[in-house]
This record gives C-alpha cells, sequence and structure tokens, in this order.
C-alpha cells in the first residue's frame, strides 16, 4: 500500500511539538527533515516573564486576555516556583478572565478560576471587539501572548486609552546550532524538501532572516511561491510570508492534525498525473508510482521528467531541458538522464525523442 505522502519530504522548523507534527506526517509516509529555526528561553530563567509578572501583582488588574492553555499553565507553573503562585491567583480571580478557545478555558478552570468570556470563532480578533465595545479607557489589560506579539491587540487596546501589560510566555530566540536549520534551507532552494509547515510566526520570521542574511531571500522566495507547499497553522504564522507576498494554505482549524492533512492533500493535489506509453503515472517528490508501482528516481532523470510533465505531449528541446538538469550540463548529461529515466519507469515507451528537436511525453491519444 502507498500512503498518501509516500515520496515526499517536509521540512520541520518547529520548536514545541516538533516530534508531534513529524510523527502525524510519517504515519501518512512522508520523509522527514527537521531544523529548528527557534528554541524556546525556560521559563523560569525568563526575566522578562517575571517581570511581567511582578508589574501585574504591583495593583488591581481589570482583564486579563489568556491566548493559549499551555502558555496559562506555564504561567501559573513559573510563578509558583518564584513563590508568586498564590499571589498570582489571587490577582486572576479578582479580574475578568477572557479566554481566546476551548484550551485555554480548561487551563483557567483547573486552576480554579472561571471566565468572564471566550469568542466562538476563537480568534484574538473577535477578543480585541469583545473588549473595545466596553469603554476601556484607564483600564488595567494584561494580554497573556505566546512566543509571538500581537501588535494590531495591543496596539488598539493602549489607542482607546487602556494600560497594557504584555506578558509573553514562552519566548522565542533563535537555535543555539543554527546547522540544521541552514541545511533545512538548502534542501528547499535544491527541490529536496517538497513542503514547509509552519506551527509559529517567529519560526517564519526566523527562517526568512536566516534567508536574508545568507542572500538566500530571493531563492526561499521563489522556491515557496512554486514547487515548495508553505503551510501555515493559522494567519497570523502566516503573517510573515504573507509580507513578501508568498501564498500559503491553511487548515480551517488550527490544530497539528488538520495542518498535516493540509499539507497531505496540497502536495497530492499538485502532484502531477498523465497517461503516457500505455502507463499510468503519477509524480511523487523523487519518484513515480507507475500503474500503481512505486518507482525510485535519481535527481537528474526526475528533474527532465517534471520538465517533460510540465508539457505533456509538448516537444521539449535540449537546450530547455539542459536548463532544468541540477547543475546545467550538456546535451551528453541529457541523453544520459532520459536513458535511466526510461530505466526507471520501465521501458523506452514513456518517452519519446524527435529528431533534431527533443523529447516528449508519449501521452496516450495524442
Amino acid at each position: 500500500m502507498i500512503l498518501p505522502l509516500t515520496g515526499f519530504v517536509v521540512g520541520i522548523t518547529a520548536a514545541r511539538r516538533a516530534d508531534e507534527l513529524g510523527a502525524l506526517l510519517v504515519r501518512k509516509g512522508a520523509g522527514v527533515r527537521y531544523g529548528p529555526a527557534i528554541r524556546i528561553v525556560p521559563l523560569t530563567d525568563d526575566t522578562e516573564l517575571r517581570a511581567a509578572t511582578s508589574a501585574l501583582l504591583e495593583s488591581h488588574v481589570d482583564a486579563v486576555v489568556a491566548t493559549t492553555g499551555i502558555g496559562f499553565r506555564g504561567w501559573l507553573e513559573a510563578a509558583e516556583g518564584w513563590g508568586l503562585g498564590d499571589a498570582l491567583l489571587s490577582r486572576l480571580s479578582s479580574s475578568s478572565l477572557l479566554a481566546r478557545g476551548p484550551k485555554v478555558t480548561g487551563a483557567i478552570r483547573a486552576a480554579g478560576l472561571s471566565e468572564s468570556y471566550s469568542p466562538a470563532s476563537e480568534s484574538n480578533a473577535e477578543l480585541l471587539q469583545h473588549l473595545l465595545s466596553a469603554d476601556v479607557s484607564g483600564k488595567r489589560i494584561a494580554v497573556q501572548l505566546h512566543g509571538e506579539p500581537l501588535p494590531y491587540f495591543v496596539d488598539a487596546l493602549r489607542a482607546a486609552g487602556a494600560e497594557v501589560i504584555e506578558v509573553s510566555v514562552y519566548r522565542w530566540v533563535g537555535p543555539v546550532d543554527p546547522g540544521p536549520v541552514d541545511r533545512l534551507l538548502d534542501g528547499v532552494l535544491d527541490g529536496s524538501i517538497h513542503a514547509l509547515p509552519f506551527t509559529s510566526a517567529p519560526a517564519v520570521a526566523s527562517l526568512v532572516a536566516l534567508a536574508r542574511r545568507t542572500g538566500r531571500l530571493p531563492g526561499l522566495i521563489s522556491a515557496l511561491s512554486g514547487p515548495c507547499v508553505a503551510a501555515c497553522v493559522g494567519p497570523i504564522t502566516a503573517g510573515p510570508l504573507a509580507a513578501l507576498g508568498v501564498p500559503t494554505v491553511q487548515p480551517h482549524r488550527a490544530r497539528l492534525g488538520a495542518l498535516a492533512r493540509t499539507v497531505s492533500e496540497t502536495l497530492l493535489a499538485r502532484s502531477p498525473r498523465f497517461s503516457a506509453g500505455g502507463l499510468s503515472i503519477e509524480l511523487r517528490g523523487q519518484a513515480a508510482v507507475v500503474d500503481g508501482e512505486w518507482r525510485e528516481v535519481a535527481p537528474a532523470p526526475m528533474a527532465l521528467l517534471r520538465a517533460l510533465a510540465a508539457s505533456p505531449g509538448r516537444v521539449v528541446s535540449r537546450r530547455e531541458l539542459i536548463s532544468a538538469l541540477p547543475g546545467g550540463g550538456e546535451e551528453h548529461a541529457v541523453e544520459t538522464a532520459i536513458g535511466r529515466l526510461r530505466t526507471s519507469l520501465g521501458g523506452g515507451k514513456v518517452v519519446q525523442t524527435v529528431v533534431k528537436r527533443g523529447y516528449r511525453l508519449a501521452v496516450d491519444g495524442s
């Protein structure tokens, strides 16, 4: 049985829950390469989180916005470690608690607290609209973040006259060892990685920053706008790519399982399928499925097969095929790769030689 993602390689830049996402993709048949683009500052070592917590405890807080369950629980655990757990719970219990979705609602209730509002849409935008529908001028509001800033949210509250305390939980910084993510970026550029699912905006921003520093940003934009699928768990995560004009796909629900399904569905939808030489052929990353049979194809022959499959039945000149070869080459290299391609596909009927012109796929019915 050929699994949906067999033949595809997916790169994972996440720091948190990377193994969980990787396992979901592997179960679908994908090869996975890890290159964490960020790392998490341990909560107990995070002086910024402790300073924000102390600021919140200084005086009454009118409202606390909780955006993620894991972030809210982590905040309480960190406060407990600093000896501030009871004081924080007391302050939160006297405030109006707003929860973005069911996971953070569960975390609030598990702490013995209760939420005053949670939007049906599970969106920060609806949370903000709810706050702004009342007069927040002069109010003191704490916003629990989760690794990524929400400037539009915080700025809108401040513009309405509120004092805002930003509580950044799980602050992101660059990886200790940039080697794996550097190699991941190379894989995107050379076409050996077929999809990049992102679970946080900081991971996207970190990869973009690496590409910019090393002169590879144009190549990254081109790859993610074409052969490599850029999948984001939600619109906030997609923000840094949207700013570069890079198209992304996103699941209907911001969940890892939904993200893995979106990657699978998109890759399969983009996989070229055609009939040639009496055979049914589907391209899968660096391999082909020929009449339901799995066939490994080396990089150079696969590059030519993809060039031919871009316009099935059209004669593709040797010059065009030379350009498609990894690293270029000459006519002899094309001839050699075509020979290897025919062998990989099980015979010479799929690819036809058109004398003095080039090669074409022997598309059935043409």
